[in-house]
């Protein structure tokens, strides 16, 4: 399928609707056996960060989802409206988003009103895809996956997900979600060469319950590219914010495995950011991967990722041993 410039600039502004993850704003995606929307087979690019700094500028506090949803509605309205049954529009809730009670965690009551509020934030009558953006240990799982298939009875979201959930409560929450009616079509975990927590069964079971894994922060925050190669530029997310990544994560000995890792990727005709996207796309359970772009050149290079030959047994042999080095 073939997606003109357009698509990403709609897209950018789907993800902007969506929320705040991580301290960025993050596209969503859904797994291609519902045959939603696909790029080049497998990926979606989310534009987020990029139109972010052109539509609005914010600090992140309790207010910045509202402020970002509220933006998103207004451009919706006047620019977009004739192609609202084009886009595929998420939300998430999960962390705080209001004081005082019910402002956070996994309950019927916080999940609804927090989707009822974006909703007449954005001025929508329903989101396509509603996650749930982490688990609550003082929820019961029954009534969070109750909540989120009451949302869909009512019309207010078409598919819901799940975001950071560990394994066995992922496949909880998908028996559950199935035996409701409702299944789960899409879980985004964060994964990368430096993040890899959910081989340790998490994938295995993506495959197994049919759902689509959708892999946010796959650079690892900007480390598995060539952009800290040569220090920390002024205006990297190091230098200006370091909440996520800090000075202290780009170590010697990080350098070392990032160069190594950038020399096969040269060796391969290619940049880092176009081997390491390539990487988190061969688990055959991640359908999509989400990354956030601060210049139009990221999102070129993102782009250009899927039309590379895929990674061969002896090079990926060759990173196992360049980031098992990098760990001793």
């Amino acid at each position: 399928m073939f997606f003109t410039p357009l698509f990403y600039i709609v897209w950018a502004l789907v993800v902007l609707a969506g929320l705040i993850a991580f301290g960025g704003l993050f596209q969503q995606g859904i797994a291609p056996t519902y045959d939603i929307l696909s790029l080049n087979g497998s990926v979606l690019l989310g534009l987020a960060a990029l139109w972010a700094m052109l539509l609005v500028s914010f600090v992140l506090h309790e207010s910045a989802h509202a402020l970002a949803v509220k933006h998103f509605g207004r451009i919706l309205q006047q620019d977009l409206q004739a192609y609202r049954d084009e886009l595929i529009i998420s939300t998430k809730a999960g962390y705080p988003m209001w004081n005082g009670p019910y402002g956070d965690g996994g309950s019927k009551k916080y999940l609804v009103s927090s989707l009822d509020q974006s909703l007449r934030r954005m001025k929508l009558d329903y989101v396509d895809i509603f996650y749930h953006h982490r688990p609550d240990p003082n929820t019961p799982l029954e009534e969070t996956m109750a909540a989120l298939d009451l949302i869909v009875r009512q019309g207010k979201a078409l598919y819901v997900g799940l975001s950071n959930y560990p394994a066995e409560l992922t496949k909880r929450a998908s028996q559950i979600l199935k035996s409701l009616g409702t299944p789960c079509v899409i879980h985004q975990p964060k994964y990368s060469m430096f993040e890899r927590w959910v081989e340790n069964g998490l994938l295995d079971v993506l495959s197994e319950e049919q759902i689509g894994g959708i892999a946010f922060s796959p650079l690892a925050g900007g480390l598995l590219t060539d952009r800290y190669l040569n220090g920390i530029p002024e205006d990297s997310r190091v230098a200006k914010d370091g909440r996520y990544l800090k000075t202290t994560d780009i170590t010697d000995a990080k350098l070392k495995v990032i160069e190594e890792l950038n020399h096969l990727a040269f060796l391969r005709g290619q940049k880092l950011v176009q081997m390491a996207l390539q990487w988190v796309l061969r688990q055959p359970a991640i359908t999509s991967v989400l990354i956030g772009a601060s210049k139009t050149s990221q999102i070129d290079d993102a782009i250009a990722a899927p039309h590379f030959c895929e990674l061969s047994a002896k090079e990926l042999s060759r990173i196992e041993e360049i980031l098992a080095a990098g760990n001793t």
